[in-house]
């Protein structure tokens, strides 16, 4: 949602669910993203 140019509102970040996210994923090692999982899933078996 657009407020001003360059301002913009978010719902997750305002409850809280963006920093939620990043706390699990970083004290899990596994990325939420699809991108991340396919990419950490590519290193590790050497693609990359």
């Amino acid at each position: 949602m657009k407020l001003f140019p360059g301002l913009t509102f978010s719902w997750k970040r305002a409850l809280g669910v963006t920093a939620a996210k990043r706390k699990i994923s970083r004290a899990t090692g596994i990325p939420l993203t699809r991108q991340g999982r396919r990419s950490k899933l590519g290193k590790w078996l050497g693609m990359r």
